[in-house]
C-alpha cells in the first residue's frame, strides 16, 4: 500500500510531457492508492532532457498522481523543482504502507545572503517545448460576439493593397476608442473572428475562436496609425482586428492533478489539426471556468462509439466508452478550455468524451 501524502498541495510542478517508448498501463482506479510500475527504480539520476511526466511514468502507473508520493524536502531550495543531476530515491517499499520519492540535491546553488539562496528556474527539469503551447497562451483564442468589435483594425494598405503580408505597410484605425492608445514601436496581434463553437449536445454558443493572422508594429502613431506587418501566418485583410501584444509570457508551472470534482465534457475542436488526434495535439473542451476547470487538471479521454444494432433483438445499443488517453488543461475560459493530449493508445476524435480520471 502507498499512503497518500498530504503535503503536496503547495507543489508547483512544471507542465509534464509524455516520454516515448514506455509501454506501461495508462490507467489505475482513482479510489485506490497509486500503483508503482513493476520494476520502478529505487534510485534515478535526473538527466538533461527529462520531463516530469516522463519521470513520473518511471514510478507510477498513473503519472498524474506523482504528487502523492513526492516528498517535499524543506531543507533544500525550491523543493518543488527537480534539476538535472538530482538523485531521486524511492523509499518506504517493504516498510509498512508508505512509499515516497525523495530528492538528493547534487547541484550547486548561488549564495545571495546568509539566509537566501537562489536557483535559476529555467535550469529545472524542462517543461514542454514552448513552441507547442506558448502561442496558445499569448492569443485571446476564445472571444465573445462583441469583444473584437471595439479594438483597432486594419483599414487599408498604404498603396491600396487588399491582401497584406510580411513587411507590407498599412493604415490602422480605431486607436481613439476605449483608450486604445499606441506609440511608435508598439506591437499588435492581428486577429480575425473565426468559427463559432457550439456545444454538440446542448447547442449552447461557447464562444468564437479568434484566428491569429500575424503581428504588426506601429511606425507613426495617431488616430490613423501607419503600421508594418512584421509577421504573417496568413493573408491579412482590411477589417482584421488589432489587439495590443501582452508583455512577455513565461511558460507557466502547473500542478498536474485530477479535478477536485467529477466532470464530463466533450472535445469540441482541435485548432490547426485534422480530425484524427494523438499525443501532443491541442484540443478544445466544453469545460471551462464555470465548471471549476484550472490549468493542470488532467482528464481521461474516452472514445464514444457509434450505436450498434443488436443481432438478436434488432434494437440499437450504445457500447461503453473506451479509454483513449489523457489530456491536461493549460488554459481556461468561461465556457471552454484548451488542453494538450499527453498520452493516447488509440486515435482521438472530435466529439470524444473527457472525464475526471
Amino acid at each position: 500500500m502507498i499512503r497518500r501524502q498530504r503535503r503536496f498541495s503547495a507543489i508547483l510542478v512544471a507542465l509534464w510531457l509524455v516520454s516515448g517508448g514506455i509501454a506501461y498501463p495508462l490507467y489505475a482506479a482513482e479510489n485506490e492508492p497509486p500503483q508503482l510500475v513493476p520494476g520502478a527504480p529505487e534510485r534515478y539520476v535526473v538527466q538533461d532532457g527529462d520531463t516530469l511526466w516522463g519521470i513520473a511514468q518511471k514510478f507510477l502507473v498513473a503519472p498524474w498522481r506523482w504528487p502523492e508520493i513526492w516528498q517535499m524536502n524543506p531543507g533544500i531550495e525550491n523543493p518543488h523543482l527537480i534539476f538535472p543531476g538530482d538523485v531521486l530515491v524511492l523509499s518506504g517499499i517493504g516498510e509498512g504502507d508508505t512509499a515516497q520519492v525523495k530528492v538528493l540535491r547534487s547541484r550547486k546553488v548561488t549564495k545571495l545572503s546568509p539566509t537566501v539562496r537562489a536557483e535559476p528556474i529555467d535550469q529545472a527539469v524542462p517543461t514542454i517545448s514552448p513552441d507547442i503551447i506558448l502561442p496558445f497562451l499569448r492569443k485571446p483564442l476564445i472571444v465573445g460576439r462583441t469583444e473584437l468589435e471595439n479594438v483597432p483594425y486594419v483599414a487599408a494598405g498604404e498603396e491600396g493593397t487588399i491582401s497584406l503580408g510580411k513587411y507590407d505597410i498599412f493604415w490602422g484605425r480605431g486607436f481613439d476608442r476605449n483608450n486604445n492608445r499606441a506609440k511608435a514601436g508598439d506591437l499588435f496581434h492581428v486577429f480575425r473572428p473565426g468559427k463559432l463553437l457550439i456545444h454538440p449536445e446542448t447547442n449552447e454558443a461557447l464562444g468564437i475562436q479568434a484566428l491569429h493572422l500575424g503581428i504588426a508594429r506601429v511606425i507613426e502613431p495617431g488616430e490613423t496609425s501607419k503600421m508594418e506587418i512584421i509577421l504573417a501566418y496568413e493573408d491579412i485583410n482590411p477589417g482584421d482586428r488589432l489587439v495590443a501584444q501582452e508583455e512577455q509570457i513565461n511558460l507557466p508551472y502547473f500542478q498536474p492533478r485530477a479535478p477536485e470534482s467529477k466532470v464530463s465534457g466533450i472535445i469540441v475542436d482541435a485548432p490547426g489539426t485534422v480530425s484524427e488526434l494523438s499525443r501532443l495535439s491541442i484540443v478544445v473542451l466544453t469545460l471551462g471556468d464555470r465548471d471549476g476547470m484550472e490549468p493542470g487538471h488532467v482528464l481521461r479521454v474516452l472514445r464514444k462509439e457509434p450505436e450498434k444494432k443488436d443481432p438478436v433483438t434488432g434494437k440499437l445499443f450504445q457500447p461503453p466508452l473506451q479509454k483513449s488517453g489523457l489530456a491536461m488543461i493549460f488554459r481556461t475560459f468561461e465556457k471552454v478550455s484548451y488542453a494538450l493530449v499527453m498520452t493516447s493508445n488509440r486515435v482521438i476524435h472530435i466529439n470524444d468524451v473527457v472525464q475526471t480520471p
